[in-house]
């Protein structure tokens, strides 16, 4: 039987301008399960991102409740590893020192692991170069890579694929699913990008802004691998993009004071 990796009811989270008050996010509910790939989409000021930080634990100064496997998030921990849509690495460190951050190398089971992991994310050969030598999508899978070694319960990605070429992209996504299916940890992935949405999540939250809220969940009935040309893809691809479509008139009729 499946369980909830993560829990969050009736989440409110508030801004505070000189001049107002924002509602950045209103009455959001969302359950998880273990091992689950979810996707989120939504237009710019949605939300997005501010849920993503709320989940990892980086804002706390919201109301409602956020639990990961039962325990109340206050604050960032070694559970919750977070993907920015930059690499973030250190520039005077190898591949393989920047997956291993603060452990060190010389220990034999530090050393196995980030071996392991510069397999699974598919960099092998590269173990000694350094963040310059990289191409941007090498460069992700490491900042990948650094955050599974500290075996997360959730992963969690804020559009960390925004910034590479279209080929590259879809290269990523292939690899990020590989490691999804290979070590069954729990994913939420950001992005404006809806293609991206349907082939990678088993369940895509489209969201709504004015205040962020959720306005649908749908499930994406596609078994993997996914192939973007086929009936099926491109059917879910409608269903997702009609939904999408009511947030789009919904955003800009409130937008317009119409």
């Amino acid at each position: 039987m499946s369980k909830d990796a993560l829990v969050i009811e009736n989440l409110n989270k508030v801004f505070a301008t000189p001049n107002e008050q924002v509602v950045a996010l209103k009455n959001v509910e969302l359950t998880v399960e273990q091992g689950e790939f979810l996707t989120i989409i939504g237009p710019s000021g949605c939300g997005k991102s501010t849920l993503l930080k709320i989940i990892a634990g980086l804002d706390v100064d919201y109301t409602g409740k956020v639990e990961l496997n039962g325990q109340v998030i206050n604050g960032p921990s070694l559970e919750k590893g977070f993907i920015f849509q930059e690499p973030r690495l250190f520039p005077w460190l190898t591949v393989e020192k920047n997956i291993a951050g603060d452990q060190s190398l010389r220990d034999p089971n530090i050393k196995q692991q980030v071996t392991e992991l510069i397999k699974l994310v598919k960099l092998e050969g590269f173990e000694k170069a350094y963040p310059r030598e990289l191409s941007g999508g090498m460069a992700q899978r490491v900042s990948i890579a650094r955050a599974l070694l500290r075996n997360p319960a959730i992963l969690l990605l804020d559009e960390p694929f925004g910034a590479l070429d279209a080929f590259t992209r879809s290269h990523m996504q292939e690899v990020l699913l590989n490691i999804w299916q290979t070590n069954k940890t729990t994913m939420i992935f950001v992005t404006h990008d809806l293609d991206e949405a349907v082939f990678l999540g088993q369940r895509v939250v489209i969201m709504n802004p004015r205040p962020g809220h959720i306005k649908s969940v749908l499930p994406i009935d596609l078994s993997f691998p996914r192939k973007r040309s086929s009936l099926g893809f491109q059917e879910m691809r409608r269903a997702v993009l009609n939904e999408f479509e009511k947030v789009e008139e919904e955003t800009y009729t409130v937008g317009a004071g119409i």
